[in-house]
């Protein structure tokens, strides 16, 4: 088999792994908004109680993107997918997915939640805008380990976007949103 198509099927298998994935999650048209709803109102309550500074997160940012589940597994080929909303001042005003695919070095499976904090007009208005909008190496990282607090500076952070990563569980280690594709969707 020649270089191009080994990375032509293993280009072909990740996108398969991502909808797969995709598939067993898809909630448009299935009236899932309230279900979407109850889950990032939880995993806002959750949050907000177990790391108190991201309240002061929340109330600085022009808005913010909560996925409270996402899904990621991988045995060679991998993949994740979860689906949660935008809320501006604390009310949803879109519907988004979260998926990524993969390929290489990888086992096991885990579960996370993650909020995605807006904290300039302008960068809320470029996620809104775009037909899709993909997480890159400009995010600045907030990673709250047991139940420790999150130092000032990346509450005061001049960062246009601020991930924050918690209630990690499962069979790998470690979670990063690069190259995680995000999609407004309706459920």
């Amino acid at each position: 088999m020649t270089y191009l198509n080994r990375r032509r099927v293993l280009l072909t298998g990740a996108a398969a792994a991502a909808t797969a994935l995709a598939a067993c999650g898809n909630g448009i048209g299935s009236g899932a908004a309230s279900m979407i709803d109850a889950r990032v109102a939880s995993t806002v309550s959750f949050m907000h109680d177990t790391y108190p500074g991201t309240q002061e997160l929340s109330q600085r940012a022009a808005g913010r993107l909560v996925m409270p589940l996402v899904t990621e597994a991988g045995l060679g080929l991998g993949g994740s997918y979860g689906r949660g909303a935008l809320q501006i001042n604390g009310t949803t005003v879109d519907y988004y997915s979260a998926a990524t695919a993969s390929a290489g070095l990888q086992i096991g499976a885990q579960q996370y939640s993650h909020v995605l904090y807006f904290m300039t007009e302008t960068a809320l208005a470029d996620f809104r805008r775009g037909s899709g909008w993909a997480a890159g190496g400009d995010l600045e990282y907030a990673v709250p380990e047991r139940g420790e607090v999150l130092r000032a500076e990346t509450i005061t952070s001049l960062s246009p976007v601020i991930a924050v990563l918690f209630a990690q569980s499962g069979l790998r280690l470690g979670a990063t949103l690069k190259g995680t594709k995000y999609t407004r969707i309706i459920p």
